[in-house]
């Protein structure tokens, strides 16, 4: 069977943290394992998931893009979000980070996400951000990053070029900060991986974009058996009910 689907922003940052939620090695860590949600807006909805309760969304990012490259007008409200086998636990950056080992797992959110599977992450603090303080240390351990991001942040340049081609400190002009660009990689999980994980269901990335409720939209084709997809098909019109959460950059 093939359905047509249409996922505006919302909807899909929700699909994809259902699809986190899912997500084997996110599952074993939060079964004996520590897992770190990093701010983000997407990242909100996977707290939201994990935690099995609502969060303050509007507080939960750090960068933004509105008009620009931004911060969130909330930004310092809410902390990253630690999980100890399965239960919330006070963040620590000293201790959690102390404490990692290979079964644990960091999210982070990204910017862009080229063809190679690859994700940007664009820079503003000097020191990398969350980036700066999680990515090496995971490297350096063998701990698992998921990467949630929607393929609404498809790019067609390499991230590794765009890479070396930006910087605080090369652009002479810039909408917002001025940003360098970090090359991410982990198991990303966007809305394709999303309804393979939750209903065993092939998607496709059909379109982008597209007019009122539709900017910023992705629309797919799902391709599986009957029930699958329409049990896919069924997910995506309920999250589509759904209200928006709003976050808004500062002025």
């Amino acid at each position: 069977m093939k359905a047509s689907v249409v996922l505006n922003p919302t909807t899909a940052k929700r699909l994809i943290a259902q699809g986190v939620a899912a997500h084997p090695i996110v599952a074993r860590a939060m079964r004996g394992g520590t897992v770190i949600v990093t701010l983000g807006t997407t990242n909100g909805y996977v707290a939201s998931e994990l935690l099995g309760d609502p969060i303050d969304q509007g507080a939960f990012a750090a960068g933004v893009i509105d008009d620009r490259w931004n911060v969130n007008a909330r930004l310092g409200e809410a902390t990253d979000l630690v999980l100890k086998d399965g239960v919330q636990i006070p963040f620590d950056e000293k201790s959690v980070l102390s404490a990692l080992a290979a079964n644990d797992v960091i999210i982070k959110g990204g910017n862009a996400l080229d063809p190679f599977g690859t994700v940007g992450v664009l820079l503003g603090a000097a020191t990398g951000g969350t980036v700066g303080r999680y990515v090496p240390t995971a490297i350096a351990l063998g701990v698992d990053i998921v990467i949630p991001i929607s393929i609404a942040k498809s790019v067609h340049a390499s991230i590794a070029d765009l890479a070396l081609e930006m910087g605080s400190r090369k652009l002479e002009l810039a909408m917002g900060l001025p940003c360098g660009m970090y090359p991410l990689t982990g198991h990303v999980v966007s809305e394709i991986d999303a309804f393979e994980l939750l209903f065993d269901v092939r998607a496709t990335h059909i379109c982008s974009s597209g007019i009122g409720m539709g900017r910023g939209s992705v629309s797919l084709l799902i391709e599986g058996k009957e029930e699958r997809v329409r049990a896919a098909f069924d997910r995506v019109q309920e999250l589509s009910e759904l209200p928006e959460i709003l976050v808004e950059g500062r002025r």
